[in-house]
């Protein structure tokens, strides 16, 4: 069974829009406003995406007196580099069994390459 919080927060970031705010809020805490300049979208559709990143355990908000700062969360990217890494270590055994079978076949003659006694 897939965890919920795990495809939440995978299906929150597969939105390059998302993706790019993350990375913004990664280099330090935003607004909504401060989020939105760079992006030809109205505030609300900004909003929205912080909405969908804040169920995803990705972002959360506090307050700061007139501010609303977005905050960036790193539990839910520690679940999901566990989670990537599990298969990558797993992908990398199923590698080194691949070259340890290429070793010995390159290290055992091929019976085509043997010399072959003449028929007489």
């Amino acid at each position: 069974m897939v965890d919920d919080r795990l495809s939440r927060a995978f299906s929150a970031l597969a939105d390059p829009t998302r993706r790019d705010i993350v990375a913004r809020l990664a280099g330090g805490d935003a607004t909504v406003n401060e989020l939105a300049e760079p992006y030809d979208v109205t505030v609300q559709a900004v909003s929205k995406h912080i909405k969908v990143l804040e169920d995803a355990g990705l972002v959360s908000r506090t307050r700061d007196a007139q501010r609303r700062p977005c905050h960036l969360e790193g539990e839910v990217f520690d679940l999901m580099t566990k989670w990537i890494e599990r298969y990558r270590r797993e992908a990398e055994d199923r590698f080194r069994r691949l070259d340890a079978v290429l070793e010995q076949m390159e290290e055992r003659p091929a019976q085509d390459d043997m010399p072959r006694e003449e028929a007489s």
